[in-house]
């Protein structure tokens, strides 16, 4: 009999990829029994008798914990999910919140797996809720703020949601660095949803974390943001009242920041598109996130503006002189009449 290693090497390498794909198949059936007698083992722990009159929920929880992981390695990610989901009821009957948290956090990371994320959100905010509920209010905030990363490609409105409520808890822990970065991220998904009455709220309350924090720089960019999406709610009373606003932040005047906001205003107010365009081309502009990077590149005055003409050269100068001069020299030579 040939061995592997002396076949043709199509039918070697298929040889191969047989073996593997068997060997995991037996692996995946090793940990499924593996899961099954842990469950049993949960539910011997669950029943009560004659001698024994309570539950014994934390043993239940640990066998239910060690399905899971069971299951979740033979990539059974439905079961896993129950295995969790039971973890996290035992737990709960033994009033330890914390803990079942954890598990359904877990149970929504397997329905991620599964692309059920609508569902896995849920399981998440309820863990979140949960370690409120324990005094654990940093872990909650993080909780969400996953629960955010996970929704955000398919429902901005609810990434936006749950990036406010994180920033919220962060905020009334005091702490502003990790709430106001948060906060940064509802601002973005707000703009690029154009909800951009309640960007403008957003910004407002980024630009007073990073002042009451004395990140003075900062406050200067989310100050070309806010002119930004004032603009383009065509509410230019309210972008200039941020910029005369920040004229109190320290350092501000004088900035290339300061420089070109007063530009942008004076374009914006004498409906030069020209001079729009020219500001919101500039690098400070491009450069900054890409979502206010493209409502400067997109910022179109109402009705269009007016652009300037352009400048008269010396030869066209000279070419209208010299026809003035010589309708004006007609004109003398019979300024006196035909007779």
């Amino acid at each position: 009999m040939l061995s592997a290693e002396r076949l043709p090497y199509p039918l070697a390498n298929a040889l191969q990829q047989d073996t593997g794909l068997w060997q995991e198949m037996a692996m995946a059936a090793q940990k499924i029994n593996e899961a099954l007698e842990h469950i049993a083992k949960a539910e011997k722990c669950l029943k009560t008798s004659f001698m024994k009159w309570k539950p014994e929920y934390d043993g239940a929880a640990s066998e239910y914990a060690k399905a899971a992981v069971a299951f979740k390695n033979a990539k059974q990610f439905d079961q896993a999910k129950d295995a969790y989901l039971k973890e996290a009821e035992a737990y709960e009957y033994n009033k330890s919140l914390f803990h079942a948290a954890k598990a359904y956090e877990q149970a929504g990371m397997m329905l991620k797996e599964m692309q059920r994320l609508p569902e896995a959100v849920q399981l998440v905010e309820k863990a979140s809720m949960m370690y409120l509920e324990n005094g654990t209010p940093d872990t909650a905030a993080m909780s969400l703020e996953r629960a955010g990363k996970l929704i955000e490609n398919v429902n901005l409105e609810k990434a936006v949601q749950l990036y406010q409520q994180a920033a919220s808890v962060f905020e009334n822990e005091d702490r502003l660095r990790q709430a106001v970065e948060l906060f940064g991220k509802a601002s973005r998904l707000l703009v690029r949803a154009r909800r951009l009455d309640e960007a403008a709220i957003s910004l407002q309350k980024e630009k007073n974390i990073y002042k009451d924090i004395e990140n003075y720089p900062t406050c200067f960019k989310k100050t070309i943001a806010q002119v930004l999406v004032h603009l383009h709610r065509n509410d230019y009373v309210a972008a200039e009242k941020c910029v005369r606003e920040s004229y109190g932040l320290p350092g501000f005047n004088g900035t290339e920041d300061c420089a070109a906001l007063e530009n942008l205003l004076e374009g914006y107010d004498q409906q030069d598109q020209d001079q729009v365009s020219t500001v919101c081309n500039s690098a400070l502009f491009k450069y900054m996130d890409n979502d206010y990077a493209k409502l400067a590149l997109s910022l179109v005055l109402p009705g269009g503006g007016v652009k300037k003409k352009s400048p008269v050269t010396p030869q066209d100068a000279t070419g209208e002189a010299a026809q003035v001069g010589s309708h004006g020299e007609e004109d003398d030579e019979y300024s006196g009449g035909l007779c």
